[in-house]
């Protein structure tokens, strides 16, 4: 099977144009209600990702069972030092706009 002719050619209605509008302005909507609740969060993050680092390091993690281990403080990572530290940065599969 060859996937050269999977795409139907197709003009949308106007009824379809004004739902993908309205859709994609819900979309921005919710999109941008939960980037300020994330910018809100990120004292409290911080906090946490501390605490976790030193939870690890001092008491450690369970690894198999009931065997813990602790992590090295060489083997922490550090946190970047670029300005949205907490963003993913996707290097591959990302198309150009």
């Amino acid at each position: 099977m060859t996937f050269l002719f999977t795409k139907i050619k197709h003009k949308p209605t106007k009824a379809e144009k004004e739902w993908h509008a309205e859709e994609v302005d819900e979309q921005e909507k919710r999109y941008n209600k939960i980037r300020r609740q994330m910018k809100d969060l990120e004292p409290q993050r911080k906090k946490w990702y501390a605490q976790f680092l030193t939870r690890i390091q001092s008491r450690g993690f369970n690894f198999d069972g009931d065997q813990r281990m602790k992590i090295k403080p060489e083997d922490i990572p550090v946190e970047p030092k670029r300005k949205n530290a907490n963003t993913v940065i996707w290097k591959y599969g990302v198309e150009k706009k």
